[in-house]
This record gives structure tokens, C-alpha cells and sequence, in this order.
């Protein structure tokens, strides 16, 4: 049985129970819908159907399906709708703008000169010690992992 948030709009459409949802796709782990302000048109979230905040609450299991099924609905979209491109956004807490917590992967198809805009600043300014200390410390904890995995 799948958990869910009694109080999470993504569980009221696991559940069926937003009569004005535009579902594209639903199977027994994942549902995807388009929201109801799209960035582009065919914008498109796909959701576990169990109720799971962000990336660090999720499982491998659940990771498999989402990942299957926006690629899944990728392809469908490109077929569909011929986008000049496509961005694959999955954002995780506020400072990341996400809003509903409950995981979700956007698939948003993408025109040139469409109203989105850019996604990434033009430049920054970090320094060079600032990217090798922050390269140290990934780089580490990768090993870390890698180790445990093995």
C-alpha cells in the first residue's frame, strides 16, 4: 500500500481525487500530470505514488521507476510535441525552489525564444581555492561511498 500526506496536493492525484488534474500517464508507481501554471506547454511532473519528500528520502527501488518513466514520457513528449530541446529539473528544499514536497521531476519542453528564459546564472565568481576545497570535500565523501557500496 503506498504511504502518503494526507495534506500533499501530489497525494490528492495519487489518489484520484483532483477532478481538474490533466494525467498523462499513471501506473502503479508513478503519475504523471501537467501542473496547473505549465512553464512551457506539455510541461509535465512525474511523481512517485508513494508520498517521498525529496531525493535524500529516496529509495532505489522508487528511483528506478521515476527515472524509467520520465524517460519513458521524454520520448513520448519529443514524438508528441517536437520541442527544439527539453530541461529535466528536480529541485530539493526551499533554497532549491522546490514547493510541494514531494519529489517530483519536471520534463519541460523547451522553443527557442520560449518564455522560460535561462536556467543557469551567465557566470560566477568563485575562486579557484573555493572550487578545489568544495572538489575535496565531494570528492572525498564519493570515496566514502564508493566504499561502503563495495
Amino acid at each position: 500500500m503506498a504511504t502518503a500526506d494526507p495534506d500533499c496536493p501530489f497525494c490528492r492525484i495519487v489518489r484520484e481525487e483532483d477532478p481538474n488534474v490533466r494525467e498523462v500517464y499513471r501506473n502503479d508507481q508513478v503519475v504523471a500530470f501537467f501542473p496547473p501554471e505549465p512553464a512551457t506547454l506539455g510541461h509535465t511532473l512525474v511523481i512517485p505514488c508513494n508520498h517521498i519528500a525529496d531525493i535524500w528520502a529516496l529509495d532505489q527501488y522508487t528511483a528506478t521507476h521515476l527515472a524509467h518513466a520520465s524517460l519513458a514520457i521524454s520520448r513520448a513528449m519529443r514524438t508528441a510535441l517536437h520541442p527544439d530541446g527539453l530541461n529535466l529539473i528536480q529541485s530539493n528544499g526551499k533554497a532549491a525552489t522546490q514547493t510541494v514536497f514531494h519529489l517530483h521531476v519536471h520534463i519541460v519542453p523547451r522553443r527557442i525564444r520560449d518564455h522560460m528564459g535561462q536556467i543557469w546564472p551567465p557566470q560566477t565568481h568563485y575562486t579557484e581555492d573555493q572550487k578545489d576545497a568544495t572538489w575535496e570535500q565531494l570528492r572525498q565523501e564519493c570515496d566514502r561511498i564508493r566504499d561502503v557500496d563495495d
